[in-house]
């Protein structure tokens, strides 16, 4: 059983397979009866409720609240933002009846066509319209601004092609939605949060990314700018990894939100929006993990620390169990997440691949010999290397060891990013490298015409131009026409 575990198709020869063996092996998720949906299953919601936790601590640190918007937008609140609509339209699931009844002919239930709805109502697919409706009633004066509001939720995208935690028609996020003043204290906003995004990949994910702006081509529907992080996956592709948008008034005037200033005068406010969403475990999982299953950041770990007693008999468990338990309480006491697995309806051999497939950070094994010499065997996982160290002590050194494969696994991480991004000049030496899974800085002469041919022809998109980019003005790799700065291209999920 150890073995079917371990028998992972390898990265270099199918990297999606891999990832979609690893996702059910680890016992992340798995595909559900509802096509294009997924199951997330306990070991991967752990992750996802920590990766939840921390974030909503650094909403909360920077003033945010949370609050919870319906399900349900009647349609003609998609209608009042343009381009919002024509963004999402080819994605929206409708609601057009209310209610069942018993077929006549006797096959089970039926639509009944006596409730159908004065007005359909969407699934939202987000929820900029619903809650821009709302704060139309809280918003009167500029005493009620900024108004800083996150709403965890599920939506829904009616996708085609799907692929669990990546891409599923019904999906985990938060989404900001703030109100602001003005235009600067917006645009800082949205910023901002990008900051937080940042942090967050950095300091728990260890993920490094690349921040910047999107195309025009590229931005969310009805925003004026769309800051995005951008992650650097092991088979050099991008994953988008959070946004962050500048809305200007364009929701405010398409629900007339407006505030009396502070000289009685009525003006729109100025907006944010900004998420992440369950396609952080997709990241978290292509970033860090190898050929042998899982490998995660001790930061979100669910569990950090297993043990695992070697035993004979009754006996020998109990001696083993008398020297471990009190480790246990000693590594909990510091905040450590372990478990201690005296379970006897597997064999340790079994336990050692389960763990190893599923990621957990830090590996002890106790058997009689080390009671007797007073050691443990120690395994990391990010390295795989085993090693026999004392017992004494054995807590701090496990806290060390925990810090030391997050930093090592970020290191790991912004080396291959840096090693595997790039500046090129012809379009010839774009596709060769694009082939070779780099991230290509290169330049672009602004057009989406442009934009859209290396689309075409390559597959590759402007992921954003970066904060940081070279502001050296040159010419587009394709058109030769003048361009301003390098942008970021890349393929990606």
């Amino acid at each position: 059983m150890a073995k079917e575990l371990k028998n992972f198709t390898k990265r270099a020869d199918n990297y999606s397979q891999w990832y979609n063996e690893l996702v059910i092996k680890a016992d992340l998720a798995e595909q559900s009866a509802v096509r294009g949906c997924m199951v997330i299953k306990p070991y991967g919601y752990a992750i996802w409720e920590k990766m939840q936790r921390q974030l909503d601590d650094m909403f909360k640190a920077t003033g945010h609240q949370n609050a919870y918007f319906p399900l349900l937008i009647p349609k003609s609140f998609l209608s009042r933002e343009a381009d919002h609509v024509e963004g999402f339209a080819k994605e929206c699931a409708v609601v057009t009846h209310y209610r069942l009844k018993n077929d006549p002919e006797g096959n089970g239930v039926i639509v009944d066509p006596e409730a159908k709805l004065e007005e359909e109502l969407i699934i939202r697919p987000t929820s900029e319209t619903i809650i821009w409706s709302t704060f139309k009633n809280w918003i009167h004066s500029y005493r009620d601004l900024p108004l800083l509001i996150n709403q965890w939720a599920n939506v829904m995208r009616w996708e085609m092609r799907t692929r669990m935690f990546l891409r599923t028609a019904e999906f985990l996020w938060q989404e900001g939605h703030t109100a602001h003043a003005t235009r600067e204290e917006a645009e800082a906003e949205a910023q901002r949060m990008l900051g937080v995004y940042a942090t967050f990949a950095k300091d728990f994910m260890a993920i490094p990314v690349v921040q910047g702006v999107k195309s025009e081509t590229e931005r969310f529907a009805g925003a004026m700018d769309t800051y995005t992080i951008e992650a650097m996956m092991q088979d050099g592709k991008a994953l988008q990894s959070g946004t962050s948008h500048f809305l200007g008034q364009n929701f405010a005037k398409a629900f007339d939100v407006t505030f009396m200033n502070k000289d009685n005068q009525p003006e729109y406010v100025w907006a944010t929006s900004w998420g992440v969403s369950t396609r952080l475990m997709g990241a978290l999982i292509m970033t860090h993990s190898d050929d042998n299953g899982l490998v995660l950041p001790p930061h979100l770990a669910p569990i950090q620390v297993v043990i695992v007693p070697i035993y004979k008999n009754e006996e020998g468990l109990k001696n083993i169990s008398e020297k471990v338990l009190p480790l246990v309480e000693k590594l909990r006491a510091r905040g450590i997440s372990v478990k201690y697995d005296d379970a006897d309806n597997r064999r340790p051999g079994f336990k050692f691949a389960d763990y190893e497939v599923k990621g957990v950070p830090i590996r002890l094994a106790v058997g009689q010999r080390d009671l007797e010499e007073g050691t443990v065997e120690l395994m990391r996982r990010d390295t795989l290397e085993k090693e026999t160290v004392p017992f004494e002590g054995i807590d701090e050194r496990i806290a060390d060891e925990l810090e030391d494969i997050q930093k090592a696994l970020y290191d790991r991480a912004a080396k291959r990013l840096k090693e595997r991004t790039i500046e090129v000049d012809t379009y010839d030496d774009f596709k060769k490298r694009l082939d070779e899974g780099y991230f290509i800085l290169a330049h672009w002469d602004g057009t989406p015409e442009t934009e859209a041919k290396i689309k075409e022809e390559t597959k590759a998109t402007i992921r954003c131009v970066p904060f940081d980019t070279d502001k050296t003005p040159g010419v587009d790799i394709v058109t030769g026409k003048p361009s301003r700065c390098r942008v970021l291209f890349a393929r990606s999920y």
